[in-house]
């Protein structure tokens, strides 16, 4: 059987990942988790993900990152548009999430999937995918 939602499969498993201390977890490979977790890596939320070949798809290995003090640096994940419910944002909605919301979402617009700060400033809006902080 089929997975409905694997993008919230893929926060699933790095939230919980995280909450067990795990050095890394291992998700199926997808062009759009890959560039999920592209934009965590590069906003310093995950330490590094890999590549791994398999018979099927393929699967991400994503590095985990925590604090000094062995906290996670990713507090919360949260899944905004989902199967049964999509959330769109206009480019002026996303411009005062910018202010108004703590951490940062990730935006799947018409110039491609990227936070909402790099939507914000190229006035684009679009599906708002996740919530991370």
């Amino acid at each position: 059987m089929g997975m409905t939602d694997p993008v919230a499969d893929l926060l699933t498993r790095i939230r919980n990942g995280a909450k067990a201390h795990k050095n890394a977890v291992d998700v199926p490979k997808s062009n759009l988790k890959k560039e999920i977790v592209q934009i965590l890596l590069e906003n310093k939320y995950l330490k590094d993900m890999i590549e791994l070949p398999d018979n099927k798809q393929g699967i991400l290995r994503v590095y985990l990152r925590y604090s000094a003090g062995d906290e996670p640096i990713i507090r919360g994940l949260q899944r905004i548009s989902r199967p049964g419910l999509r959330t769109y944002f206009d480019a002026e909605k996303v411009k005062k999430s910018v202010h108004t919301m703590r951490g940062m979402m990730v935006v799947s617009t018409s110039q491609g999937i990227m936070t909402n700060f790099a939507a914000s400033k190229k006035g684009v809006g679009g599906e708002v995918l996740l919530r991370c902080w």
